[in-house]
Order: structure tokens, then C-alpha cells, then sequence
């Protein structure tokens, strides 16, 4: 059995939306030994590696760009520009090593997508509510995983980034309804404890039997 503080598995209102995050929950770390966990390190390990850079060289070029990219402070362009000019390479050489490092590092979690499908034809409402900078989203959230959702709040539009409360109200007022009839899924614990707060019911991922019998504790069939 998970420790009660990772899910709220105790049925208090009826639960109407589903919301997940992306990395390490729709997105799973690929070559890993269990589901939970996306390879967000993996990937810049892959590139550094590819470059034949130290991990605290490759860090210092992405500089303050990547982090301003999560919250779309700075443009697509702006970012890939600078970071590409801070590693001394190509623009489309950056585009193509991310897109290699996510395909390599991050596998689609198709069991919960389906499961996902699944509910939004029962009448749920489903949501993604998740971090990405202008490259993870081009290739770890393409429209044709997120088109499969109701609402898809990501932080490079909402401008802000988890755990900051305002990006879990934003899904809220997506979905116009209250906390306590939604579920949020994150596999990251800091991510989660803003959502409790908010008063919405909370999974904390670890696998993907975890979280499907979490949701049937909490009446998500």
C-alpha cells in the first residue's frame, strides 16, 4: 500500500475533470526500471555528452534562457537563438539534438492515454496541466497527444510555471468547475502539494497500476 500522503484516495465529492501532467506521467522516462520519473537529466546529459561538454559548461550556456522559456518569458526564437550561440553551435543542430534526446529518453505512456480516452467518452472532463520550455513542448506535447484532451494549460502560454497556485487556477477556470470535484496527477510531490491546498484531490504517480487503482478509490471508473 502508497502512504496516505501521496494520494488523497478517500472519496469526498464526485469527481468530474482528471487533470495530468506531462513529463514522467503522459511522457515516461525511457530505458528506466520503473514508469515513474520523466528523463528531463537524461536529456541534458545526452546533449552534453553529444557535445563533449561538462555538465556545468552545458548548464552555464543554457544560462537563464531555458528557465525564461518554462514560463514563456522569452520567445521560441529568442531562446533557441541564444542557447544555440552559447554552445556554439546551429540553431537547427540544437532542435535536432533535443529532438533525438527526448525521442531517446522519454517513451509515450499509451496505457494511461488510453485510460485517459477512456474517461473523456464517460463524460469526464480531462486536462493536462503541465511545465515544458518551447522545445519540450514542440516534441514531448505535440497537438496530437494534447488534442486527445478537454483543456491543455502548459506553462510556455500560461506564463507561469507549477507549483505557483496561479497555473493550477487557470486549469480550474478552464474547467468552471470547483477544486473538489477535480483530480490532479503529478509525479512530482512539490507539484502536488499546491493542488491540495486548492482543495482538489491529488494523485502522486508512481506507476501506472497506482494511479488507475487510486482513481477507482476516489469513484474514477
Amino acid at each position: 500500500m502508497f502512504a496516505q500522503s501521496s494520494s488523497m484516495v478517500h472519496k469526498k465529492e464526485e469527481i468530474k475533470a482528471v487533470i495530468f501532467d506531462i513529463n514522467g506521467v503522459l511522457q515516461l522516462g525511457n530505458g528506466y526500471s520503473n514508469e515513474r520519473n520523466g528523463s528531463i537529466e537524461g536529456v541534458h546529459n545526452y546533449i552534453a555528452n553529444k557535445l563533449k561538454l561538462s555538465m556545468d559548461h552545458y548548464f552555464d550556456a543554457l544560462d537563464t534562457s531555458y528557465a525564461l522559456s518554462i514560463e514563456g518569458k522569452i520567445s521560441r526564437k529568442k531562446a533557441i537563438q541564444t542557447i544555440a550561440k552559447n554552445l556554439k553551435i546551429s540553431q537547427e543542430k540544437l532542435r535536432l539534438l533535443f529532438k533525438k534526446a527526448y525521442k531517446r529518453k522519454f517513451k509515450k505512456n499509451k496505457k494511461l492515454l488510453k485510460f485517459a480516452s477512456k474517461l473523456k467518452k464517460k463524460g469526464y472532463k480531462t486536462a493536462i496541466l503541465s511545465d515544458q520550455w518551447h522545445l519540450s513542448e514542440e516534441f514531448l506535447s505535440p497537438k496530437k497527444l494534447t488534442n486527445r484532451f478537454d483543456y491543455v494549460v502548459l506553462s510556455t502560454t500560461a506564463k507561469v510555471r507549477k507549483p505557483n497556485p496561479k497555473i493550477y487556477r487557470m486549469v480550474l477556470k478552464k474547467l468552471k468547475m470547483p477544486a473538489k470535484n477535480t483530480v490532479f496527477i503529478d509525479d512530482r510531490n512539490w507539484n502536488i502539494v499546491p493542488a491540495k491546498k486548492l482543495g482538489m484531490n491529488t494523485i502522486l504517480f508512481k506507476d501506472n497500476k497506482q494511479t488507475i487503482q487510486d482513481l477507482e478509490k476516489l469513484g474514477v471508473k
